[in-house]
């Protein structure tokens, strides 16, 4: 007895039954409705998963600026106390439950959050290239090191010569026409400048709010 062939239709190349998932999205994707697709709202569930997931990362001051609903938050600390692999594979599916309830407004606050997080002010970024000229000045020149030494006399001497030292013979190539290297000893010269930067500006700020 031969087989009866289903009802359907082919669409670039593949075959779509009557009444199967895909005939009735093919058909609302013709109407040109604004009711979204079964694809569409998977996409939408992934990436609010992956919005659920990244709150975690969100520190306490922005987290509570949010003002989210206290399951979504409470959810979130629980999360993070979570160390079983599949207990925090199911919390992530409860937050990212929880996520789809908010408003699209609130998505985007989420957004804005964690993106103004882990985008550095214009003072850190203009506090980063001031150590980073301090710190190429130091290796490259002796007067540097006095300079710096008069500015910060709370400075152990003693260390920064000797990371400067250092410095400048990680520095030398090994072999001519190589380029210069850049050792340990650079990076630590770079966090100490970095560091006395910073508590400098504090103290600033302190003053002036007096």
């Amino acid at each position: 007895m031969a087989r009866k062939l289903k009802k359907g239709y082919f669409v670039r190349g593949q075959f779509i039954a009557e009444g199967s998932e895909l005939d009735l999205e093919y058909k609302r994707e013709l109407k040109g409705g604004d009711e979204p697709t079964r694809t569409d709202l998977k996409k939408e569930s992934a990436e609010l998963q992956k919005l659920g997931e990244d709150l975690l990362n969100l520190s306490a001051d922005p987290m509570a600026k949010l003002a989210l609903p206290d399951r979504l938050v409470e959810a979130v600390a629980e999360a993070k106390r979570i160390t079983n692999f599949e207990g925090k594979r199911r919390q992530m599916q409860f937050i990212g439950k929880l996520m789809r309830q908010l408003t699209p407004e609130q998505h985007e606050a989420i957004r804005a959050a964690l993106h103004a997080q882990h985008t550095p002010s214009r003072q850190e970024t203009a506090l980063l290239h001031h150590a980073e000229k301090w710190r190429d000045q130091l290796v490259a020149n002796d007067d540097a090191v006095g300079q710096w030494l008069n500015l910060h006399p709370a400075t152990d001497s003693q260390q920064l010569r000797s990371l400067v030292r250092q410095a400048r013979k990680d520095a030398k190539p090994e072999k001519p026409g190589e380029a210069p290297r850049h050792g340990r000893a650079y990076r630590e010269i770079f966090q100490l400048v970095r560091e006395a930067l910073e508590s400098k500006d504090a103290n600033a700020t302190e003053e002036d709010a007096e």
